[in-house]
């Protein structure tokens, strides 16, 4: 039973991280120093993605739910909760692709706004 709570834990967490990867650009334009942990998690992020791998956090879920006498499954964290909601049909590597490149496009216009408000007005 604690182990298919871990599980399931891991879960949550690994769903907030995905979240974070995705609209943590968003939290940056509010609190900046944020940025030094959200770069490196939307790299990992997309390379995850783009790379067409699988994230260490399915692994740890699916271990603690073998342990937890649970059924463990043979598909990744994105397959497994999110293809339901963004591709009923299947997750293909050409749509994962496209989910990685859609994180860094939505990150990348955040930081853009970031940087612009950093920028000091020219000078006249």
């Amino acid at each position: 039973m604690l182990y298919l709570a871990l599980a399931d834990l891991v879960v949550i967490v690994h769903a907030l991280f995905v979240l974070f990867v995705v609209f943590g650009g968003l939290a940056v334009l509010r609190w900046r120093l944020l940025a030094w942990l959200h770069l490196p998690a939307a790299a990992w992020g997309v390379a995850i993605e783009v790379g067409g791998w699988t994230c260490p956090l399915t692994y740890l879920e699916n271990y603690l739910r073998k342990l937890g006498g649970g059924a463990a499954y043979g598909t990744t964290f994105i397959e497994r909760y999110l293809e339901p909601v963004l591709y009923p049909i299947g997750l293909t590597h050409h749509a994962q692709v496209r989910l990685g490149m859609a994180a860094l496009l939505v990150n990348f216009a955040f930081y853009a706004v970031y940087w612009c408000k950093r920028r000091p007005p020219p000078a006249p």
